[in-house]
């Protein structure tokens, strides 16, 4: 049964349209990769699964007992989320607020969940630090582990990688692949067109000529023909 499912949708601000017609579809174990042009509409896709924006039309549907609040989100991060003020294991824990209904505690299972997600991303000797001194790398770490604290089944990243030099970036992507490995769906935004070529088992193309299909299929595509060109030309005038 698919995890998620988006059907005709529509998308953008005060009924003016910035894309319309996505349809894909994401089941158990894939990893998607949102591809395009900047200004594309790939973050208010994202919001807009994260219920956190209202589509235009058409709907999105949700399976395989996979509930709303069940969804970890890494948005891309501001410079004042950066500075944020509170300890790493702060962090960690605000992930599981979504599971604490009206209690205004955390219970010892979700304490025990975040001494799992940090183990799990490499940093439980940073828990009592505070998370505006951390690296960029060590930050993003933290906010996976924040994001893996909400869910068990699909991981939305927006630009997981952004800002990160080469080595945290690789070792950024071994991670998620790892994730992916352990059976948590991924649907993630990426600029870096030969990371998501490399990683991704479907792509959803969104700017200019649609497409969503296998990685494969899009690397044939007319869509994928023309976006890798207009990237590879992108590089060699940089």
């Amino acid at each position: 049964m698919a995890l998620l499912t988006a059907q005709n949708l529509s998308l953008g601000y005060d009924s003016n349209v910035l894309i319309e017609n996505i349809n894909f579809t994401v089941n158990p174990g894939d990893y998607l990769c949102i591809v395009g042009e900047n200004g594309a509409g790939k973050t208010t896709l994202i919001k807009t699964l994260l219920n956190l924006r209202e589509q235009l039309s058409g709907q999105i549907l949700i399976g395989d007992g996979l509930k709303k609040n069940e969804i970890g989100y890494l948005p891309q991060q501001t410079e004042l989320q950066k500075d944020f003020p509170a300890s790493v294991k702060e962090i960690v824990l605000s992930g599981c607020q979504g599971r604490c209904g009206f209690r205004p505690f955390y219970n010892k299972e979700e304490k025990e969940l975040v001494k799992i997600n940090m183990d799990r991303m490499g940093i439980t000797d940073l828990a009592d630090r505070c998370y505006r001194e951390l690296s960029g790398g060590q930050q993003q770490r933290v906010l996976l582990a924040r994001a893996l604290c909400a869910t068990k089944k699909l991981l939305l990243l927006d630009e997981p990688v952004a800002g990160l030099d080469p080595k945290v970036t690789s070792e950024m992507y071994s991670l998620i692949k790892d994730l992916n490995k352990d059976g948590i769906t991924i649907i993630m935004i990426s600029h870096d067109i030969e990371a998501a070529l490399c990683y991704a088992s479907h792509i959803l193309h969104i700017s200019g000529e649609m497409f969503f299909g296998t990685r494969d299929e899009y690397m044939v595509s007319d869509a994928g023909k023309i976006f890798l060109m207009q990237q590879k030309g992108g590089q060699n005038n940089d």
